[in-house]
């Protein structure tokens, strides 16, 4: 660490108290010497700032670090995040399945809920269960209501994250500019009694990508999850932060043109989409035209659990459609890890994709690439959720805001 003060947004010696919670979170300075270090500010404002972040719960004091000076004496005092002073609730939502968990600041799962419920249902219904179901995670924990900071949700379409609406969503009839922040927020004072929280949404690639990188990926610079589900999408991270485009439309690869489908209707009413042909909605609905019982893409996974013949040649064969347009994807993008995740990401839809992959894209585009599975599995989008509400509610501006609330 050296002497020289970081960049904040209030200038040299001007750090906020949420600048200095968010220095200690990232580990860039984690005692009291080294925060003034950082940041220029004075021992005395150092102290009144941090005071603010003890009140408020959401620092501790950690063991004693290393003596920095050659003359000996007491080891300086280690600042750390308190990440049980609150949990987070998170869900990730399916077309036909839903997870939904309490998470730690820290992100770990403290306990979680899997089961049946059904999209097409309508957003009022849907989201009314989650809340139920929140309702029943938090007594298991054992944490009050009031221990709650905020809830977020991965759901399978486009989201405007500025409105937390999803826009236009083919899996999703029925939800198009639904308020979904306001339903669930109600849902979970209806089944907790929690005061409201905020509520955050965005789509379920997006997050799963985020939580795979964060937890397994934090050096890679530009990460790409492709989830092959009953539909196909991508989530985008770039130097840790998830790439949306203008509107929420990034990596909605699923609805790129390809030949092999031009005869075939997809469920956004447009012929020829990739989803259409290689998603696994796709693959059951050929499962089910040979006689072979299959509605979804979790009936496939099943399928190809037990080694069902048909199910793994339809699964490698819709690899190698997804790898064809993913070597433009890899060929624009220039990533470090390329990830599949879903109901198909098992070998025979990887050996699939690979084989496009390495044949279609130009070897510099794929000498420094690692193509893998998810490490996370099905909780991705869980760990996603929940990444995004701690960041959301941490930032250093929301910080500032929170900490005048409570009034520290």
């Amino acid at each position: 660490m050296t002497g020289r003060p970081v960049r904040t947004g209030r200038g040299a010696g001007q750090a906020s108290a949420g600048e200095l919670l968010e220095l200690v979170r990232s580990r860039r300075a984690v005692t009291r010497g080294a925060l003034q270090q950082a940041t220029g500010l004075s021992r005395a404002t150092v102290g009144q700032r941090l005071d603010r972040l003890f009140r408020a719960g959401w620092l501790r004091e950690g063991a004693g670090g290393p003596v920095d000076s050659p003359l000996g004496g007491r080891p300086s005092i280690t600042l750390e995040f308190d990440d049980e002073h609150a949990v987070v609730l998170a869900a990730d939502l399916d077309t036909r399945h839903a997870r939904a968990a309490v998470l730690s600041l820290s992100g770990e799962i403290l306990t979680e809920h899997s089961g049946t419920l059904v999209v097409e249902d309508g957003p009022d219904a849907v989201l009314g269960e989650l809340g139920r179901w929140f309702g029943e995670l938090l007594e298991k924990t054992g944490r009050g209501a009031e221990s709650v900071c905020g809830a977020g949700l991965a759901v399978p379409g486009p989201v405007d994250t500025e409105t937390g609406r999803v826009v236009q969503p083919p899996m999703m009839p029925g939800w198009d500019g639904y308020d979904i922040r306001s339903r669930l927020a109600r849902a979970l004072t209806e089944h907790t009694g929690a005061d409201p929280v905020p509520v955050l949404v965005d789509n379920d690639a997006n997050l799963m990508a985020y939580g795979e990188q964060r937890t397994g990926y934090p050096d890679c610079s530009a990460f790409v999850l492709v989830k092959v589900s009953t539909g196909i999408g991508a989530g985008v991270v770039v130097d840790g932060a998830v790439f949306r485009g203008i509107d929420g439309g990034a990596g909605d690869i699923g609805h790129i043109r390809v030949p092999e489908g031009a005869q075939t209707l997809c469920r956004c009413g447009s012929y020829g989409c990739l989803a259409a042909i290689a998603s696994g909605g796709a693959v059951a609905r050929r499962l089910a035209e040979a006689g072979v019982p299959a509605a979804s893409g979790s009936d496939v996974r099943d399928l190809l659990a037990s080694g069902h013949p048909d199910a793994v040649g339809l699964a490698r064969e819709a690899g190698r459609r997804v790898g064809d347009v993913l070597a433009t994807v890899v060929t624009l993008l220039n990533p470090g890890v390329l990830m599949i995740a879903g109901d198909l990401a098992g070998t025979p839809f990887l050996t699939g994709v690979r084989e496009l992959l390495y044949q279609r894209a130009l070897p510099r585009s794929t000498a420094h690439l690692d193509v893998v599975t998810a490490r996370l599995g099905e909780r991705s989008g869980l760990v996603g959720a929940g990444a995004m509400v701690v960041e959301h509610l941490y930032a250093p501006e929301r910080v500032e805001e929170r900490l005048r609330a409570l009034g520290v």
